[in-house]
């Protein structure tokens, strides 16, 4: 999906329509967080303390968003914003 580098879309800082300049931001959903009580519980028990721990549930895979980083061009502040919910193909800018 081809996005052109410059749009004119609503800025939610200065409350108006705005030119804003385009970066493509798709990423995965980030990891957990190491040392948050129930990943630490989960370590302790595959460790080898108490009884058998239950593996993760095989879940459907989702695919991933198309972000895009919009800046604004007046105000300099950024704001994300999805294109095209789920992923076909990944968003790229448009050169010149």
């Amino acid at each position: 999906m081809k996005v052109p580098k410059l749009i004119h879309t609503y800025c939610p800082y200065c409350r108006k329509h705005q030119p804003h300049n385009v970066k493509v931001s798709t990423s995965k959903y980030k990891a957990g967080r190491s040392m948050a009580w129930g990943t630490r519980k989960h370590e302790r028990k595959l460790a080898g303390y108490h009884g058998k721990v239950k593996g993760k549930a095989k879940v459907k895979k989702q695919g991933i968003r198309n972000k895009i980083m919009l800046e604004c061009q007046n105000c300099k502040k950024k704001h994300e914003t999805v294109i095209s919910g789920r992923m076909k193909k990944k968003a790229e800018v448009l050169r010149e």
